[in-house]
């Protein structure tokens, strides 16, 4: 029987390079450096999305991180990236990171739309763009 890939489901999933410099005292990953590792797939599905406007912009209003095990320096660090769900004004992405194929951490970060330096209604564009690449995957929102 062939191992199912935890990530499968993720549209984005980056490898991560672990660098002494995210190590704490207690030679682990800090706890910190789990949303860089975040922030390092959702820059990669903004990339995939082709968002390219300079008016309107996407910032993160909440972020939560469950830590499952620790990282530490050697380890085979990927990290899977979708969105869970649209809001009226924002939209909710979820992580998997793993390390070593097991699970690390998972979380999840709020994407409030703005345009013009103010809160705006997800343009129907941008969430279009965001289904097709959920579809790649299966996935329906």
């Amino acid at each position: 029987m062939t191992p199912v890939d935890p990530l499968a489901d993720f549209p984005i999933v980056v490898e991560v390079d672990v660098r002494y410099r995210d190590l704490d005292t207690f030679n682990h990953v800090n706890n910190a450096v789990y949303l860089t590792y975040f922030e390092q797939a959702r820059v990669a599905y903004f990339a995939r999305l082709g968002w390219t406007s300079r008016d309107d912009s996407v910032v993160v209003a909440r972020a939560e991180v469950n830590y499952r095990r620790a990282i530490v320096l050697g380890q085979k660090v990927r990290v899977g990236c979708r969105v869970a769900r649209f809001g009226n004004k924002s939209y909710t992405m979820e992580y998997l990171v793993l390390a070593d194929g097991e699970p690390a951490a998972d979380g999840s970060t709020v994407q409030a739309f703005l345009q013009q330096g103010r809160s705006a209604p997800l343009p129907e564009d941008l969430k279009d763009r965001i289904r097709s690449i959920e579809r790649r995957v299966g996935r329906e929102l």
